[in-house]
């Protein structure tokens, strides 16, 4: 299992179609990602959960990440949140 956090910086936050993008690449890899904000969680796969979530700018997640492909997984993830929130 891999994990990191990760602030959002957008100010918008986690909104739909960077959202979309994050769920299509987190497709892209066997391993599975959660999103994780206090109490709420929700796979990276998932659009909906994730604009559920309510996460805003100045918001610190953690992202958990587990499977065969788990390294290459986070990388990519932590890669994506840096450039698009």
């Amino acid at each position: 299992m891999k994990e990191f956090k990760y602030v959002i910086t957008d100010p918008v936050g986690i909104h739909a179609r960077p959202a979309g993008e994050l769920a299509k690449k987190a497709k892209e890899f066997k391993s599975t990602a959660t999103f994780i904000k206090g109490e709420k969680s929700a796979k990276a796969t998932s659009l909906m959960k994730l604009m559920g979530m309510g996460i805003k700018q100045g918001d610190e997640v953690l992202i958990r990440v587990e499977g065969e492909d788990e390294e290459a997984c986070a990388t990519a993830l932590e890669a994506f949140l840096k450039e698009h929130f």
